[in-house]
């Protein structure tokens, strides 16, 4: 699961961030809402942190930008503000949930948990499940027709993305920064080497053809006609 942080106090967001990697999220960090919203648009991440008093671009600016070009991913909003006016107005605009500083990290984590678990509606437990594809997030699990995948950790997060973006085109661009990280050095030909090894492991149960090349793009998961 990957998330974005954004939080211009950066003694917050550096502790925020620890604890979040120390719970096994992958991280992404921003210190301004202008930056927030460019890496929010590259859709990879399962959840955004937003803090609402943002350099450039306020919080809630940001959340009403994402919400009018239809990503929904979840947003749960950090704020000093405590009144019930602010906080309906955040809820309003389309987030999720609102904290109000200071917190306990605790709470924050199990916030959190709760909205990842909502993100996958019509799954169960963390399952996801697409034609004869399953995956359970919590163990890092993959199957292709009922039977276990000896996946790596990458090929896990590269098949989870795949399910959870089903039937839509994913650019390499895309599944490098979700699944290696936006920071990462790797080339985007790393991708095409983890989707061949994915492929393969698919392969004896029938399941490599659900991973469709895009040519000049990248790839889409989704079952033959």
């Amino acid at each position: 699961m990957r998330i974005l942080l954004v939080e211009d106090e950066r003694p917050l967001r550096e502790a925020i961030a620890t604890v979040l990697k120390e719970e096994a999220y992958g991280v992404d960090e921003a210190e301004d809402g202008h930056e927030g919203l460019y890496l929010a648009e590259q859709r990879i991440h399962d959840l955004i942190v937003l803090d609402i008093m943002l350099p450039g671009m306020d919080g809630l600016a940001v959340l009403d930008a994402l919400r009018e070009k239809g990503i929904e991913t979840p947003v749960l909003l950090l704020t000093a503000m405590d009144s019930v006016e602010d906080r309906v107005r955040g809820l309003d605009t389309g987030a999720d949930d609102y904290m109000v500083k200071p917190f306990a990290m605790r709470e924050l984590l199990a916030r959190l948990r709760v909205l990842l678990r909502r993100r996958s509606q019509g799954t169960r437990d963390g399952e996801l499940q697409y034609g004869r594809l399953t995956v359970r997030s919590p163990y890092m699990e993959g199957y292709a027709n009922g039977e276990g995948l000896k996946l790596t950790a990458k090929e896990f997060e590269l098949m989870e993305f795949l399910l959870l973006n089903r039937e839509q085109i994913l650019t390499k661009e895309q599944l490098l920064d979700r699944v290696w990280g936006i920071d990462s050095d790797a080339s985007l030909g790393v991708v095409d080497v983890y989707v061949h090894y994915l492929r393969r492991k698919l392969a004896p149960s029938g399941c490599d053809g659900y991973i469709h090349t895009i040519r000049g793009v990248g790839y889409m998961l989704k079952e033959r006609a």
